[in-house]
């Protein structure tokens, strides 16, 4: 009998690096409103009420002051303990969340499902959470995210093991929701440019926003001579200011649970124009 496969993600870290971010002023994790903004800004755009909301994680407590004021009811749900208790939270992973069926209209996660263990087992059970014609909407750091810090960690000198997570692109979050019975997906990308005077200011950054090294077989921290290394490979692709420019690519996604009044795509093959007809070049 096959056995399953190790978990790639710690839950015991998770948990530590949210309670972390729950006792840390709101203003050291930048990109919180950042991400609640442009949900917030897509979610405006949905004309119908959503009146029972499931908020993925208690960190953003600005942004659950905001769905709450617009819904009926708002449940929370978060991995740190304390901060699950602190802000009044369910308490538990995404990818192993137990919650009635068709309990919710609305389900916002804004960040975390990058470092979840069973990405398919999460998103089902976010479909099965959700009433019929009712949305998922969350975003999370995604592929192409931090390329110059992943090229700085190769270094010579520097021991070759996983600091930084796998990530997941733009194609495979569509394919993950087609897969997952989303109706209507949608998966686009916000590239964010943040310029940094050194690579400890960068890991500040990573650390406040819940980023920071979640993986199972966690690897020993950098020595300090490796840290030096790091730090000076980091700071060689600076622009001629001395700032070295680094990327968060930030991926948003959508789908619906099915409705039998939801649009459908049309029938393969029910088109009336054909293709070559439209590629003539005129005369």
């Amino acid at each position: 009998m096959a056995h399953p496969p190790a978990p790639l993600f710690s839950t015991a870290r998770l948990r530590a690096q949210r309670d972390r971010m729950g006792v840390q002023p709101a203003e050291a994790n930048f990109l919180a409103p950042i991400i609640a903004e442009t949900l917030l800004d897509r979610l405006a755009m949905v004309t119908r009420p959503l009146p029972r909301v499931l908020l993925i994680g208690a960190h953003d407590a600005a942004l659950a002051d905001q769905l709450r004021a617009a819904a009926n009811t708002l449940t929370l749900f978060e991995a740190g303990p304390r901060l699950a208790a602190a802000r009044g939270a369910l308490v538990g992973e995404a990818d192993a969340i137990d919650l009635p069926f068709e309990s919710f209209d609305l389900i916002v996660w804004p960040g975390g499902l990058e470092s979840v263990n069973d990405v398919p087992g999460a998103l089902v059970r976010m479909r099965a959470l959700l009433a019929p014609d009712g949305l998922l909407l969350g975003a999370f750091v995604g592929d192409g995210s931090l390329a110059r810090l992943r090229r700085a960690l190769v270094s010579e000198g520097v021991r070759s093991v996983a600091r930084l997570h796998p990530q997941i692109d733009l194609s495979a979050m569509g394919n993950l929701l087609q897969r997952t019975g989303f109706a209507l997906p949608v998966v686009d990308v916000d590239a964010l440019t943040v310029r940094y005077g050194d690579f400890f200011a960068l890991v500040r950054d990573l650390r406040a926003a819940g980023l920071s090294n979640q993986m199972a077989a966690a690897p020993p921290p950098l020595t300090r001579e490796e840290a030096a290394l790091v730090a000076a490979a980091f700071a060689a692709q600076a622009d001629p200011d001395g700032r070295t420019a680094e990327q968060f690519r930030i991926v948003h996604f959508s789908g619906w649970a099915p409705h039998p009044d939801q649009p459908k795509p049309a029938r393969r093959g029910s088109g009336t124009a054909s293709l070559a007809d439209a590629l003539k070049s005129k005369d």
